[in-house]
Order: C-alpha cells, then structure tokens, then sequence
C-alpha cells in the first residue's frame, strides 16, 4: 500500500492529510502502465477541493501531466519511472516559451560543432540586418561589459523568458538546423518555426538575420550570412476555439494554429531530462555539449532573479519566485529554505505550461513534472481573457506541492545524492 500526503492550508499554516489508496501490481506490461496512471488521478481524487475541477473538465481544460519518480542504485545510477495523466501527443497546444529551453541547449551545441579557435558563448554576437523587418542589435547594456552573447541571451531566457533573447537565439541557428536537429534526436512531432512576440509573415521567418562574432580584443572570430529556410513543414490542420480577435474585432471562426510552434509534452519533458541526467538518455537523445554547458544551463534554469547581477532585475516585477509555475504559481514570497526549481515555463494563447526538475535538499527528495492546462474558457484567442490567475497558477501550484509531498513518503532503496545540483550562483561565469 501506498500513501499520498495531500497539502492543505489554513492561514500560514500546513496540514497534512493522509489519504490511502492501494495500486495493485499488475502482471501485463499494458496493465502496468495502465497502474501507473492511475497515480495521478488518485492522488488529485484525494483533494477535490484542488483538483476536482480539473479530473471533471478534461475537455475544456485539457490537462495533461508527466510526473517521473527518480530512482536510484548504489552507485547513484538513476532510473526514471514515469507516469501519466491524461497525455496526448495529438492533442495540440501551442507550447509558447517552452520553445527557449531547445534553443537555448541547441546554441551551445551549434558553437562546440563550429569549433573556431577563441569562439564561445561569450564570444560578442552582432546580430544585422537583411530585410526590411529585421532589427540590428551592436550592445546590450544589461550584461557586464555591454556586449551581446549567447551566454548573455541564454542568462535572459531562463531567468525571465526573455522574447528578443530568444530571438536572438532563433536567428543564430535558423528554421533548418533547430527542426532537422530535433528531428534526427526522434522529437519528429516538434516544429518551431517562428520568432516570438513579433507578427511576421510565414516567409520572413524562413529568414535569418546576417551575424558577427569577435573577441575580446574585436578580432573577427566567425561571420555567417542571412540565410533562408528551404524546410518542408509537415502539414498540420490545428483550429481551435469559436473565435479570435483581429485588429480590435472579434471574428467567429476557430483560430488557425496550423503555422504555430508546436511541442509535445513528452518532447518537453525528455528535453528537460535530458538536460538534468543526460547520463540516464539513450546516446541518441543525448545534445551534444560540454560538461560546463550543463552546469551552464542548471545553474540559470535554476537561479532566482534576485540572485543575478547582469541582468540585474526589479524585485517587484521578478521576484524569487517569478516563473516557477510548478510549486510556487503565483506566490510573491522568498523561496522556501532547501527547495531549487531547474525549469522552463511558458504562458500564451490561454495555455500554460511548466517543466520542472524540483529538488529538496532538506529532505533529499527529487522528481521531474510537466504540465500544461488551457486556461481559455470562452474560446476566443487574442483576447488576452485568459484565467491565469484563477485557474492555472493555482492548479500548477497544487500539483507541484501535491507530488513533492507524495515524494517524501516515497520508499526510495537508496538515498540520493544531490551535490551536484548544489551549486554557487555567484554570477562568476562558468568557463
């Protein structure tokens, strides 16, 4: 028998509420899979003033969730054991800022395959122009020195879902190489295809700006031209909802997301693992970078915004907390004692989605989630009515706090250890 401790609160104080349940062991492995999802939906039935409206209204608010228990040998080898609620590759939602985490990783990759002499991601990245709608960037006044770099884009995307960061990012690699990556690592059902925040045409997107990269000394280290995309997309026919605005009128017909992004949960989920225990990926999952790129990326997928230099952020506007759906939703406060976040969450459209790799040193309990719920209940997009603050947050919370509780009464074999998710978030850069 297993037992699920569900998380209540009354004023500043926590209660916990034990409700059992029993998960037979089955023999078959399709019976087994079928067990373990069973997991989630028991564990959020035990809390129906949380949860009951999210197991009730699966088609409006098309929640999906991946939870992987992390297991452990002797030799802190690690094994996942995943469950599922409610996932549906098919089921289409637009992925927004989720699309930074494979791009950020795919950057690093592109300059360790590069292999010019002296080029890194802090190398000064002139970003030109080629057409008529693209933007030249020379100097970014938020970083140490006032220089652009890819580090420097990378630090912005994962402490606050930096858009032009991004972007930045996107023109580097352009359309081919991020999809036909991807594709050649089995993510096939992803396609990212556009710059985020700016209304191009299909066609401009296809483009990428013409880019410069010096040393410190301003010696040229790498120059690469605008290039176009000559990818062939898979077609998709994805319209959702009863209507959408456009330029200030609201048209009655389902939104067109056919040319939109678009990731799956499971392509989210492996990503973030990936990133976290590439050691525990088949090779071919398995990006192609240096053991600093990691920490790289974990120390800033996992860093607070109140903890960095350059960028340097308003607390009131990027708290501790900020972006770190899963656990934390909406909540303002410090971060509590012992627990780090390493994710990357998104919200646009009425979706919103985390993937969160959240550890607590306190009482050495870890786990991987991913999620996504759509938060749009009158279907009309481009309205920007969308009930973040009163149905997403909350659920993202109640999830994170709900599954990391069941982890404490979780029967591990061994005892993980987890100094190598302790890490100085000093902004000394990792080289």
């Amino acid at each position: 028998m297993n037992k699920a401790f569900l998380i209540s609160k009354t004023g500043n104080s926590k209660k916990l509420i034990v409700a059992a349940w029993t998960c037979c062991i089955a023999i078959s492995s399709t019976a087994q899979n079928q067990s373990r999802d069973e997991l989630l939906k028991t564990l959020m039935e035990s809390n129906p003033k949380q949860f009951s409206h999210i197991l009730n209204d699966q088609s409006g608010l098309q929640v999906q969730i991946i939870y992987s228990e992390i297991n452990r040998d002797k030799k802190n080898k690690v094994q996942f054991r995943d469950h599922f609620y409610n996932v549906d590759d098919q089921r289409y939602f637009y992925p927004a800022s989720t699309v930074k985490l494979p791009i950020a990783i795919l950057a690093l990759e592109k300059i360790r395959e590069l292999a010019i002499p002296g080029l890194d991601r802090n190398s000064t990245m002139i970003t030109g122009a080629a057409g008529e709608r693209q933007t030249e960037v020379f100097n970014d006044p938020s970083s140490a020195d006032g220089r652009p770099s890819i580090a420097h884009y990378i630090k912005k995307i994962l402490l606050v879902s930096d858009n032009d960061a991004f972007n930045r990012l996107y023109e580097f690699l352009g359309q081919e190489y991020i999809n036909n990556r991807l594709h050649a690592m089995g993510y096939t059902d992803i396609q990212i295809l556009h710059r985020l925040d700016i209304s191009l045409p299909e066609a401009e997107n296809r483009w990428t700006n013409p880019l410069r990269f010096y040393d410190s000394t301003g010696k040229l280290l790498y120059e690469q031209p605008a290039v176009k995309s000559k990818m062939i997309y898979a077609n998709r026919q994805t319209k959702m909802g009863k209507g959408f605005m456009r330029g200030g009128q609201l048209v009655n017909e389902p939104f067109d997301f056919s040319a939109k992004n678009r990731m799956t949960l499971n392509a989210l989920h492996n990503i973030l693992r990936s990133i976290i225990f590439p050691e525990a990926m088949n090779a071919s999952q398995r990006f192609r970078l240096a053991p600093d790129d990691y920490l790289f990326l974990r120390k800033y997928m996992s860093m607070m915004p109140g903890e960095s230099k350059r960028p340097a952020y308003d607390s009131t506007n990027a708290w501790d907390t900020y972006v770190k759906f899963l656990y934390y939703g909406a909540e303002k406060n410090k971060s509590e004692p012992g627990i780090r976040i390493f994710n990357k969450p998104g919200d646009a459209y009425g979706f919103m989605i985390d993937a969160a790799y959240i550890v607590n040193f306190n009482n050495k309990t870890d786990c991987i989630i991913s999620a996504v719920i759509h938060c749009n209940s009158d279907g009309i997009y481009n309205d920007d009515r969308y009930e973040y603050k009163t149905i997403g947050l909350p659920f993202m919370k109640a999830l994170g706090q709900l599954i990391m509780t069941y982890e404490q009464t979780r029967v591990r074999k061994k005892q993980p250890d987890l100094r190598s998710f302790l890490i100085n978030y000093s902004d000394v850069e990792i080289r």
